[in-house]
């Protein structure tokens, strides 16, 4: 493996597992056991370092977002999509646990991440589209879809900050890969009123997968009526 890659996947395995904000250049030049100066060669920066790294993360999710023009799409598509964007949110954890930092940091990243966030509100909305298409969910007037769309991004990306401030998680290691994916019942859950009846043991039972294990009712958190308890 050339040493700017080895440089860029060690950045991100320190980043996920300390936070960005705890690494140095320093750090991760000593982590690879390679002098600063060469760290340097491939990367001015920390900064360019993220940047590299969100590029990946970019292609990554632009990849699983690519949706079949040529097919009807299914729940194992869905499925597949959720599964895929949770899995990459995992991979590259620590870029939403400070999201807001890292885009104040670097104009580039701000201006690059407003485009991916537009790209990947339109693959949501297609996605619902085609859905609707497939008799999953009922057909919805653009204006709604595009509100579902947003709803749907915003529960993706805040998942792990919700995780965190509810289970008081002192560390960002407490979290785990299966606490992360518990995030697809509520989008699935955010779906349960536009599902069509042929559908809708389907994809409650696949909502099932997900389930928060402390939740103890099928309400989502906050809703009324809902027995769920976090921990703290």
């Amino acid at each position: 493996m050339k040493t700017r890659d080895r440089i860029l996947l060690s950045s991100l395995e320190l980043f996920n597992e300390r936070g960005e904000r705890n690494i140095t250049t320093n750090h991760i030049a000593a982590h690879l056991a390679i002098s600063p100066g060469n760290l340097y060669y491939h990367f001015r920066n920390k900064s360019d370092i993220i940047y590299e790294i969100f590029l990946e993360y970019e292609k990554l999710v632009d990849f699983y977002l690519d949706i079949p023009e040529d097919r009807p799409i299914s729940l194992e598509d869905l499925a597949f999509y959720l599964e895929s964007v949770f899995d990459g949110l995992w991979s590259y954890r620590f870029f939403h646990r400070d999201l807001e930092y890292l885009l104040d940091s670097d104009r580039r990243l701000r201006q690059d991440y407003r485009e991916f966030t537009n790209r990947c509100l339109e693959a949501i909305s297609r996605i619902f589209e085609k859905l609707a298409e497939a008799g999953i969910i009922r057909p919805q007037p653009e204006e709604l879809r595009s509100a579902m769309s947003l709803n749907v991004w915003l529960v993706i990306t805040n998942w792990m900050a919700f995780l965190k401030t509810a289970h008081a998680l002192e560390e960002s290691t407490s979290l785990t890969l299966t606490e992360l994916k518990q995030g697809i019942y509520q989008v699935l859950t955010l779906e349960i009123p536009y599902l069509t009846e042929n559908y809708r043991e389907q994809v409650m039972a696949l909502r099932e997968n997900y389930r928060p294990r402390l939740a103890e009712s099928d309400e989502t958190p906050g809703s009324a009526g809902d027995k769920t308890i976090w921990n703290r």
